[in-house]
């Protein structure tokens, strides 16, 4: 099982708020398939709009202003492997087999997976690309983590080659 980790960059933003609630709604799936264990929605500043959302879901709400959203998820995560999200993302058919094949087969070095993403600017898949060629030094979302590699600092030590996952990630 894992945790999913979604965060929230612009909490004031009805529209982000909607695009929360479209992820939220796309995780029952893996709920339902016994993949994901629980959800924490990760934002800067508090909003009564994701109290509520949270509240109706049943996730956890972390407000933490950090430079790393994920690592102050990964701290009230429950699960030893954490996907990555960003409200909005909706994750494509086939990603619940893709993630739990890659969380059961992992071997330990191992620590960081990719789901690809569709809607990327060039620039970031510039960057994914020399992710992996180099490795990674902090995780992107549609990242599935080891839980373990988040809590040991804020960034990725030593750099971490994410596996590429076959499953896609959209935007709503």
């Amino acid at each position: 099982m894992i945790s999913a980790l979604i965060h929230v960059p612009r909490p004031a933003d009805p529209e982000e708020v909607e695009r929360l609630a479209d992820t939220l709604s796309a995780l029952v799936e893996g709920v339902a398939a016994g993949l994901v264990a629980d959800a924490l929605i990760v934002s800067a500043q508090a909003a009564s709009a994701l109290e509520t959302i949270a509240d109706g879901s049943g996730a956890t709400l972390v407000v933490n202003g950090s430079d790393n959203p994920w690592r102050a998820a990964a701290q009230g995560a429950r699960r030893d492997w954490l996907l990555c999200l960003e409200a909005g993302d909706l994750p494509r058919e086939g990603w619940i087999r893709s993630v739990d094949r890659f969380v059961g087969t992992a071997r330990p070095e191992i620590a960081l997976g990719r789901l690809h993403r569709s809607h990327v600017a060039l620039g970031d898949r510039f960057g994914a690309l020399v992710d992996g060629l180099i490795g990674s030094v902090t995780p992107r979302p549609g990242d599935v983590v080891r839980r373990a590699s988040l809590l040991g600092g804020p960034r990725f030590s030593p750099r971490q080659r994410p596996k590429a996952l076959s499953a896609w990630v959209d935007r709503a």
